[in-house]
């Protein structure tokens, strides 16, 4: 059975997240992109985002800052709300949206739902529902060229006895028991709107009620049982605790049983503290918290490694990482393709920031776009020659040539590596 999904919504007005539809009251302190990480933290499996502006130069403003919730969020995020043509679902996938809701009050909407699944794919197109008969009345249309259907009302079920397609239905209620008995129908494939969508919610803690409620949803679960695992004369399991995105090395702890099923449950890093001898919760005072994004047991079954993501410090001292005090270490030069490209971006990046007298990447920014662009349009042309070279050496100089003119491209017009990695990753 297919897991159901949790999908609060972010409503968006005026570069801030607002309380709902036609509000202006500010939802917390309105910061949309801390709300996406929020969301994305705390056990979502996607994110809404409603767009509420009105004029053309609202709308520019709305999709800028779309793409910075898609940039913050490391769940997808499906954008919504205001789109009248072909462009405006352009801008919200270039954005990074993973899918696009088309609007069926609007009959311009139902026009443009062929033309734009088949220019970006069904996959990507949802539509929204308020009636049966938006519904009815382009079943056919909806079904060739839509993935789901969002139900802004209670017309799940009809629409269900008539479709297989999935219905992620927007909702008011906030009784749990009326939501656990909603999202037990097979009509509902996911939940968005007020309870989901609070920022006191439990979204894992909701999980777990719908999992003992025999509801299928995303949760962590272990692979291997506490049982298998091999531990020290105090039975304790060792953890490793590494930052997902950079790799670092932040901390070591130590879990019991009960700090490892609380980290499963709360998706919290979570460990026993051998000084104190009691369950901590990283970050429970400190705000420090630590979110879980995987857990690995290594080959002997005697260790985890944990990656994080890591707020604020991992250290009692305040540091980043507990590994910071230097006991040796031999010169070498570290190849680590991802750190390498950034390391020399963040030189170029000092070079606008900081000229030197002399610096040929000074040289670019000072002739402006127009010169950067014909080094690197030139740089194309070398790598094209150079392919018909037998001899990689040539072709391996003009590829690195051309990523230094596209990192100084990339510094010119606001790119990071960043963005461009999440965007290969989302494809």
């Amino acid at each position: 059975m297919t897991n159901k999904l949790m999908i609060p919504c972010v409503y968006l007005q005026n570069g801030k997240a607002v309380t709902g539809f036609g509000q202006r009251n500010l939802f917390g302190d309105g910061d949309v992109e801390a709300l996406a990480k929020f969301y994305s933290d705390n056990g979502a499996d996607e994110l809404l985002v409603f767009d509420f502006s009105s004029g053309d130069e609202e709308h520019e403003k709305a999709i800028g800052k779309i793409k910075e919730i898609c940039a913050a969020s490391e769940i997808p995020v499906i954008g919504a709300g205001n789109i009248k043509r072909m462009e405006d679902v352009k801008k919200l996938i270039y954005a990074g949206c993973a899918k696009t809701v088309l609007n069926f009050s609007k009959q311009g909407n139902v026009e443009l739902l062929e033309e734009v699944s088949k220019r970006f794919g069904k996959d990507k197109m949802m539509v929204s529902i308020s009636s049966v008969e938006e519904f009815t009345d382009h079943k056919e249309l909806i079904e060739n060229y839509a993935g789901a259907v969002l139900a802004l009302d209670a017309v799940q079920d009809a629409i269900a006895g008539g479709s297989s397609i999935p219905v992620i239905l927007h909702t008011d209620e906030s009784e749990e028991s009326s939501l656990l008995s909603l999202l037990g129908s097979n009509s509902v494939r996911g939940l968005s709107g007020a309870y989901v969508s609070a920022a006191s919610t439990e979204l894992l803690g909701f999980k777990e009620v719908c999992r003992t409620a025999g509801i299928p949803v995303n949760t962590f679960e272990s692979s291997i049982p506490w049982s298998e695992f091999k531990l020290n004369s105090d039975g304790l399991i060792p953890v490793v605790v590494q930052d997902y995105k950079t790799d670092e090395v932040l901390m070591v702890a130590y879990m019991n049983e009960e700090a490892f099923r609380t980290t499963l449950k709360s998706g919290k890093m979570t460990y026993w503290s051998r000084s104190r001898q009691e369950l901590w919760t990283k970050g429970l005072t400190s705000g420090h918290v630590q979110y879980v994004k995987s857990l690995t047991l290594d080959c002997d079954n005697d260790t985890i490694l944990a990656k994080v993501a890591q707020v604020g410090a991992a250290c009692h001292t305040g540091s980043r990482s507990c590994f910071f005090q230097p006991l040796m270490k031999k010169e070498y030069d570290d190849t680590n393709p991802l750190r390498v490209f950034q390391d020399v971006y963040d030189v170029i990046l000092d070079r606008r920031e900081n000229p030197k007298e002399g610096s040929y990447t000074n040289y670019l920014f000072d002739k402006g776009i127009d010169k950067i662009l014909k080094k690197v349009g030139e740089e194309c042309t070398e790598i094209v020659i150079a392919a018909k070279n037998p001899d990689k050496e040539e072709i391996k100089y003009e590829i690195s040539d051309f990523l230094y003119h596209v990192m100084v491209l990339m510094a010119e017009k606001g790119v990071t590596w960043e963005d461009i990695t999440r965007e290969l990753a989302r494809r």
